[in-house]
């Protein structure tokens, strides 16, 4: 049984005209490209969406070798039956063909273990000619021990 995938979750936020521009964390962002992980932490409501929403904006115009995908996750995302059909969705958005062979292991009556569709996907993306950056959005509404070591994986490989 395959999951439905709401299209709007691998949407980046549209750009808000009066939105401040904040060209100093837009530049640690672009830094932070060079590091497998990069973390926006702050309370809610200091604008982290709004914020990395403009980066992704602007980011394949200042480094055309950067592909983005986007995730707006939400608790129920905390389900890895869930989070790994929307992870293949966002990549497929940026990687016309990606994630082929995990989609089709999702679909099996008893899909292999959690790291064996990674390492398929990660295989895919491993062609690409420009690098893959996964932005999970409200990633802190996930708890799922799961989803983080599905997530631990991506980053080690």
């Amino acid at each position: 049984m395959s999951t439905p995938i709401l299209d709007t979750k691998l949407l980046a936020p549209p750009l808000r005209p009066t939105a401040v521009a904040r060209p100093t964390l837009i530049g640690r962002l672009d830094e932070g490209l060079q590091s497998r992980l990069i973390l926006v932490s702050a309370p809610a409501g200091f604008g982290k969406t709004t914020l990395v929403g403009e980066w992704v904006a602007g980011c394949t115009r200042r480094s055309p070798e950067v592909a983005v995908a986007w995730i707006s996750l939400d608790e129920g995302d905390s389900d890895p039956a869930r989070f790994l059909p929307y992870l293949v969705a966002a990549v497929r958005r940026v990687v016309a063909g990606a994630g082929q062979a995990m989609l089709a292991m999702l679909r099996s009556p008893q899909p292999p273990a959690t790291d064996t569709m990674l390492t398929a996907l990660l295989n895919d993306v491993a062609t690409l000619p420009q690098a893959l950056v996964l932005v999970l959005d409200d990633y802190h509404l996930v708890d799922s021990g799961p989803v983080d070591d599905a997530l631990a994986f991506l980053l080690e490989h």
